[in-house]
């Protein structure tokens, strides 16, 4: 990250410097070869590439520059006898009124964007807030990337409620993209948070979540979603709707899915037809740790089109610290697609700590 920066402000100031390097190579180039060549019209792109890449007082300085330094070669040379000189004077103001008012217009587009860039984060906090850290024996971490440029909040959701009955937990995928799957996702986090806390049992939590989706979706749009309750016993309970299923690791190195005994419908789907989802428990004890994922991360492909093998790279999950072995993972996968990423891709690390 700091090589990044330090990158970053090199190139900023090579911006800066340009215009005035670019007038200084003009000056330099009509002074040697004289006014019979006609560069004196160029000094005019100081002030082009100022309004580019600068604010409209460095377009207007880069300005006044140009044209102290065509009024001074025009008369160095005998250029105001003739239009020439006129002609090159009224280039650089033409050139320069040009570039102030783009840099107006390109800051107010920046000052658009950071403002909608800040709504997104306002947004990202009441949507996907941070999950406790920890909660009893279990550390948490979680990891969200999305796959569209500069978003912070996408299609993949996830949630952590402490409920009487113990950590509950929610990791989901909506079906598309876009404004409409934020919506979709926000509707299903709202009911998910409501039911964590009052429901008995997750069954009776999914029902909830089942019946505020269907009141909003159209269509046959869809979530898949896992559900996960773990209380005080040697067991975590899943309830899955059609979502990928967790990966389990156990303390010896021992990796496997937790698969559902039978496949149900994603959430939304359930009006038509198929039986919904029943619970089913998987050992879940001192040491092990469940990961929740969305197929972003499993579908995603390396250049030869093969899927990212998560069950094999269950080893970068060893780090004490739970954050870093969700960043060695995301680092891993971002390697491996050699890219961005084509879908959003969300990880929740849960770790069952080891007794001392």
């Amino acid at each position: 990250m700091a090589v990044e920066k330090g990158e970053q402000r090199t190139g900023s100031r090579a911006l800066a410097v340009l215009p005035y390097a670019v007038m200084t190579v003009v000056t330099t180039v009509d002074l040697t070869a004289g006014p019979g060549v006609g560069f004196l019209p160029l000094v005019s792109l100081g002030p082009a590439f100022a309004g580019l890449v600068g604010g409209w007082r460095r377009t207007a300085v880069a300005g006044l520059t140009a044209f102290v330094l065509c009024l001074g070669l025009g008369v160095h040379s005998g250029l105001f006898e003739s239009r020439r000189g006129l002609t090159a004077l009224l280039s650089v103001a033409g050139v320069t009124a040009a570039g102030v008012a783009a840099a107006v217009m390109r800051q107010r587009r920046e000052a658009e964007l950071a403002s909608v860039r800040s709504i997104a984060e306002v947004a990202q906090r009441v949507l996907l807030r941070p999950v406790p850290r920890g909660a009893g024996p279990l550390r948490i971490a979680v990891s969200y990337t999305s796959a569209v440029a500069e978003a912070r909040i996408g299609g993949d959701l996830y949630e952590v409620v402490t409920s009487p009955a113990g950590v509950r937990i929610i990791v989901g995928d909506v079906q598309g993209k876009g404004l409409e799957a934020v919506e979709s996702a926000a509707v299903v986090l709202g009911a998910f948070r409501e039911a964590a806390h009052d429901e008995p049992d997750l069954p009776a939590v999914g029902e909830r979540v089942e019946r505020a989706l269907n009141r909003h979706l159209s269509g046959e749009r869809f979530v898949t979603a896992v559900l996960a309750e773990i209380g005080d016993g040697p067991r975590a309970t899943l309830l899955n709707f059609g979502h990928p299923a967790p990966l389990v690791v156990r303390p010896d190195g021992t990796v496997g899915f937790a698969s559902p005994p039978d496949r149900a419908l994603p959430l939304g789907l359930t009006l038509h037809g198929g039986a919904a989802p029943a619970p089913y428990e998987v050992p879940f004890t001192p040491g092990d740790q469940l990961l929740f994922y969305t197929d972003g991360v499993t579908e995603a492909r390396d250049a030869a089109d093969r899927f990212y093998p998560l069950d094999e790279r269950a080893a970068l999950l060893k780090d004490p610290d739970p954050e870093a072995a969700l960043r060695s993972v995301r680092e891993d996968l971002v390697e491996h697609v050699e890219g961005p990423l084509h879908d959003d891709a969300a990880m929740l690390l849960v770790r069952y700590r080891q007794s001392r």
